[in-house]
Order: C-alpha cells, then structure tokens, then sequence
C-alpha cells in the first residue's frame, strides 16, 4: 500500500511547461505552445511598442537663463544642484554647455539654433535669381513685341498706309 500511495501523490500528468518538447503532444507543441492564458483579473503587461525616434529636446533662451540662475543658487546648499537636474532632467554637461554660451555675452548664443549644415548661399542670390528671371522673361516679351510692331509696319506699307514712328533718341 507504501508504494500506491507515493504515486498517488505525483499527478499522472506533468502540466505542459513542465514536460520536455518530447513528452508533449502534437496538439500542444503546434497550437498552444506559443498561447499564454491570462488568469482573469490579471494587470496586462506594459505595452511592447517602441516609440519610432526619438526627438531631440530643444531648450529656449529663457528657461536656459532661469535654469542657470536656479543651478548658481543651489550651489550654496548641499545636493540643491542634483535634486534641480533630477527634476529637470537634464545633465550637468547642459549647464557647462550653457554657461559658456552665457560668458560668450551672446544672448542669441542661448536660443536654440537649427541644426545641419548652414547655407552656403548668399541671402541676395535668391532676389538676384528672381530678378534675372523676370528680366529675362520682359526681354522675351520685349522682343514678340518688336515682332509684332515690324509686322504692323509691313502691313500698313503694302496698304498704303506707312507708320510714322518717332525715334528713340527724340523721346529722351
């Protein structure tokens, strides 16, 4: 009877996770193997997106300057300046960065400035292009114009009729 009774206790069948990959059956290494039941009333698990890039932070001139002042305050009292990064969440390579844009006089220097390379081109090039396009489309203009009037002087000489044209020169 010794013996029955130890097996009793050891369940005829071990649950899935516990069996090797040669013990489980077809149904469960194919089907249920990659299933997880959640119990009822379970707290479901944080959500596995990941966020796409992250966004580079940009600070503005002001807060910059108020963090700077806070930052020369909290040197008088022990951990001040750790608890305002904490806080914050900055580092403290932020406030070197910014406390020589400050000594540098430049207010600008604070502002946050565009990244990438800077434009190499010349801020009239963009006006001088315009207007050598315009200049060029009235010459072009200019020019079917003076077609036009040749044609006209033509016409009114086979007709008779000749165009009496003043020259330039008399206008100025």
């Amino acid at each position: 009877m010794k013996s029955n009774q130890a097996y009793a206790s050891i369940p005829a069948v071990l649950p899935a996770a516990e069996r090797s990959e040669a013990e489980r059956s077809e149904g469960e290494r194919s089907g249920a193997a990659g299933k997880t039941v959640a119990a009822p009333g379970a707290v479901p698990g944080p959500d596995p997106q990941v966020v796409a890039k992250a966004k580079r932070r940009i600070f503005a001139g002001e807060y910059k300057q108020r963090i700077l002042a806070e930052a020369d305050k909290a040197k008088e009292r022990p951990g001040a300046l750790g608890t305002l990064l904490r806080r914050e969440s900055l580092y403290s390579s932020h406030l070197v960065s910014w406390r020589k844009e400050r000594a540098a006089g430049i207010l600008q220097a604070l502002t946050p400035q565009k990244r990438g390379r800077k434009s190499q081109r010349h801020p009239f090039d963009e006006e001088n292009q315009k207007l050598r396009r315009e200049n060029q489309y009235l010459t072009e203009e200019l020019r079917k114009a003076e077609i036009v009037i040749e044609v006209q002087k033509k016409v009114a000489m086979l007709l008779g009729r000749p165009i009496l044209v003043p020259d330039r020169e008399e206008k100025l």
